[in-house]
């Protein structure tokens, strides 16, 4: 399918004097960079074959395309969640309820309730059901204008368990029409004793993860109630021999010490970052290693909000993410994630747009997308609004108007 969308406002997300084609992909971005959106006011994309064939202002009309009439309204690349754990089965609405009237996290883990009810709720599911409901949330994620999503394993706790959810995960991206990248989330929780748990993930369930899922991504929870430092240290140092990226949540609630060791074992991203120290941020924001940050996390637990503004002054490369799942971010929406950022976490809109799309695309390993230019993957989505300060200012709802994916325009 050809589709020429004509007097849009675009913002194309390219670099001035930046090359236009597709030779070396999308590099993110940091600094001032973080904050070019390339709009042109009003112009016209040619999508063909699934790509951006060119971009300007008005265009030749080929005989053999579908025209889309914006009449002002933005365009802009899709958004890419780069941090999700949208694949699970069961509910947490007790749970919550209870917590409104004042029972403690600690509390309702000692009753069995927290991850650990979800664990048994995806352990009871079949791997037909797990695809299901992730492939229900992901049509939702798509028609929130999300294109690409990172979707994580990490609710099963044992090999067979980790294995149906990533067999789950991949089997939903191949029905879906946008593009979905799994994280084997190895080291989410404990089941049992501590010690020897961490050594069955490192000794066993790390090498039939990656036997039948080779080149994925591992990924770890560091911090109370979840793995300590020196065991993620020996997941990632094990993983890292096998040539595989390295992801980490961390600092969510009080500085932990791993954001040094990360660093060390060259980790693609740390993620969460609320409590993380200044020095700690400073050091993450002169590496090449991303701080991906979830406002929405802190929207729902009442927490604190990660210094995403100054961390963005210090030259960090930034992503947001939603962190949608069942317990702490029970949302997709990154229009959301977006007035969160800028309303609490000190980012400008053109920051946070960029953050959520050439940079979480990086943090992917994804540069084919999260700019419109002629090459790239047709990725795009058209807000209802002809002003994108509407984005971040407007609260609640869905702006998106429609998502046009792989270079098709999806309902």
């Amino acid at each position: 399918m050809s589709l020429l969308i004509r007097h849009a406002r675009i913002l194309t997300l390219a670099q001035p004097g930046a090359d236009s084609n597709l030779t070396g992909g999308v590099r993110p971005r940091r600094g001032a960079a973080l904050r070019e959106l390339g709009v042109i006011a009003r112009g016209d994309v040619l999508v063909r074959d699934g790509k951006i064939a060119a971009v300007g202002t008005e265009l030749p009309v080929p005989t053999d395309v579908e025209v889309i009439e914006a009449d002002g309204q933005v365009l802009m690349p899709g958004f890419v969640d780069c941090h999700t754990h949208a694949c699970w089965t069961g509910d947490r609405l007790d749970e919550w309820e209870r917590q409104l009237g004042g029972t403690t996290q600690a509390e309702l883990k000692k009753k069995g309730g927290g991850l650990h009810s979800t664990v048994r709720a995806v352990r009871e599911a079949t791997r037909k059901q797990l695809a299901a409901g992730l492939r229900t949330r992901l049509d939702s994620m798509l028609a929130g204008g999300t294109t690409t999503a990172e979707v994580k394993s990490g609710y099963g706790l044992s090999i067979e368990a980790e294995l149906k959810m990533l067999h789950a995960i991949q089997r939903a991206a191949q029905e879906w029409p946008g593009t979905v990248v799994p994280t084997a989330l190895l080291g989410g929780a404990i089941d049992g004793d501590p010690a020897l748990y961490t050594r069955m993930v490192v000794r066993e369930m790390l090498p039939a993860v990656w036997h039948e899922f080779p080149g994925i991504t591992i990924d770890a929870r560091c911090g109370e109630g979840a793995w300590p430092v020196e065991a993620c240290v020996r997941l990632f140092e094990r993983a890292g021999k096998h040539g595989l990226a390295l992801r980490v949540h961390t600092d969510q609630f009080g500085s932990t010490g791993m954001v040094p060791e990360a660093l060390r074992l060259h980790a693609r991203s740390i993620d969460h970052l609320e409590a993380a120290t200044k020095a700690d941020l400073l050091a993450l924001a002169t590496s090449d290693t991303f701080g991906v940050m979830l406002p929405a996390t802190a929207l729902h637990t009442g927490g604190r909000y990660a210094k995403a503004g100054a961390f963005v002054d210090s030259g960090g490369l930034i992503a947001l993410a939603s962190n949608y799942n069942p317990g702490t971010a029970p949302t997709h929406s990154m229009p959301l994630v977006i007035a969160l950022a800028v309303r609490y976490g000190g980012l400008t809109l053109a920051e946070a747009i960029t953050a959520c799309t050439v940079n979480a695309a990086a943090v992917l390993g994804l540069n084919d997308r999260g700019t419109i230019e002629p090459g790239r993957r047709a990725d795009l989505i058209l807000l209802q609004h002809r002003d994108e300060r509407l984005l971040a200012y407007d609260l609640g709802g869905n702006p998106v108007d429609w998502v046009v994916c792989g270079g098709k325009r999806v309902p």
